[in-house]
């Protein structure tokens, strides 16, 4: 397998590029695609339809390739990736449910390869604003093959805007589904992690009352007002909280505890001034514990790097290929840091690198469990056997 990244401003762009690439004789079959939705996505499918290309696509909050990174862009990485070793997964949920939708993915995996692995892009929020719960896409896929099945992805971004997210492959788009890519794990290495870095600091707090994703009451006291006192507002002051929440509140994930697993980082995306609650990215249950997290520092792009070159000790591989799904809120919170974790991953597996900033992340932690993150940066390095 052979891996080449591409990356442009406009359709026109792209199809120069990867013209470029094919001049060594080159002849991918599958191109991964990040692009940020005030890109014209038809036009940019109809270059690789046009080359018989298969389409792996999800809208971005930012996107990034080996020494690149952007936002309102299109990366594409290609791969010459044998045909028989991969198969593209579509679900549009419509009118089924989220996990009826999810196991039917899961269920169709299983048919294609005896031991599939996963990349996976799930939409996030909807034209219409209805919003795709993560942690129940990975339970019900759990649920269908008994956590054998290793996964790696991200929820579709469109640049902080809230306006709606895609994923998309030849032919078909939604903003409210899925996109899988099947691949053969009996033909193809697949091996990735899912790490924060971020550290927990104080005693553990209680989420008393929770309304799907909405934090009603933390100890039984206001969400929102727990939150910004955290941070150092004083809510009940006549200051308007958003001068201080949107500047730094996605910068200090909720971890929350989950038994015999890794702790849960819970991101707060905003807030419902009336119900003074928290926002977060997917629902919570009542009575679930809690600490905060410390401020985000160098320790955390260290960590993350440090784990993956463990695990490529450990496992004695080398890698064709690296996606990387890392959480919008680490660019928000890390700023240029962010790129640096990016190049510090790609430094470690040496290979062709791309990927993007996501609205949640799915992916295997340390202990191998497959989990819905937030505020985590997930990578899978790839090689054919």
């Amino acid at each position: 397998m052979i891996a080449k990244t591409i990356k442009g401003n406009s359709p026109e762009e792209i199809k120069t590029a990867l013209q470029e690439s094919k001049e060594d004789g080159y002849k991918p079959t599958l191109a991964i695609i990040f692009i940020s939705v005030k890109q014209d996505r038809e036009a940019v499918c109809e270059v690789f339809n046009q080359e018989g290309i298969d389409i792996f696509g999800a809208t971005s909050s930012g996107e990034f390739i080996e020494g690149h990174q952007s936002e309102g862009a299109i990366v594409v990485m290609l791969l010459n990736i044998k045909k028989s070793n991969y198969s593209i997964l579509f679900e549009e949920i419509g009118e089924r449910t989220l996990k009826d939708a999810s196991m039917n993915l899961a269920k169709e995996a299983l048919k294609k390869f005896n031991k599939p692995a996963l990349i996976l892009c799930s939409t996030f929020f909807t034209v219409s604003g209805k919003m795709l719960d993560g942690e129940s896409l990975i339970r019900s896929i759990e649920g269908m093959t008994d956590s054998q099945m290793k996964i790696c992805g991200g929820m579709a971004g469109d640049d902080i805007s809230f306006t709606g997210t895609f994923v998309f492959t030849n032919g078909r788009s939604t903003d409210y589904g899925m996109i899988a890519l099947a691949l053969n794990e009996e033909k193809i290495d697949f091996l990735g992690m899912a790490v924060s870095g971020w550290k927990p600091i104080g005693v553990h707090k209680t989420i008393t009352k929770c309304e799907d994703n909405l934090i009603m009451t933390i100890d039984d006291k206001p969400a929102l007002e727990m939150y910004l006192r955290f941070l150092g507002l004083d809510f009940t002051s006549d200051e308007d909280p958003s001068k201080f929440f949107d500047s730094v509140g996605v910068h200090y994930p909720l971890q929350i505890e989950r038994e015999n697993r890794e702790p849960m980082m819970c991101n707060p995306i905003g807030y419902n001034i009336e119900k003074k609650a928290l926002v977060c990215e997917s629902n919570v249950m009542p009575g679930s514990k809690f600490r905060f997290s410390m401020p985000p520092d160098f320790d955390i792009i260290d960590t993350v790097v440090s784990k993956a070159e463990e695990l490529k000790d450990k496992n004695n591989s080398e890698a064709e290929a690296l996606l990387i799904f890392s959480c919008a809120g680490r660019l928000s919170a890390l700023g240029p840091m962010a790129q640096e974790e990016n190049e510090g991953l790609q430094n470690v597996w040496k290979s062709p690198m791309a990927g993007f900033y996501t609205y949640g992340e799915f992916g295997m932690t340390e202990n191998g469990k497959q989990e819905f993150h937030s505020t985590t940066c997930c990578w899978v390095a790839l090689k054919e056997k």
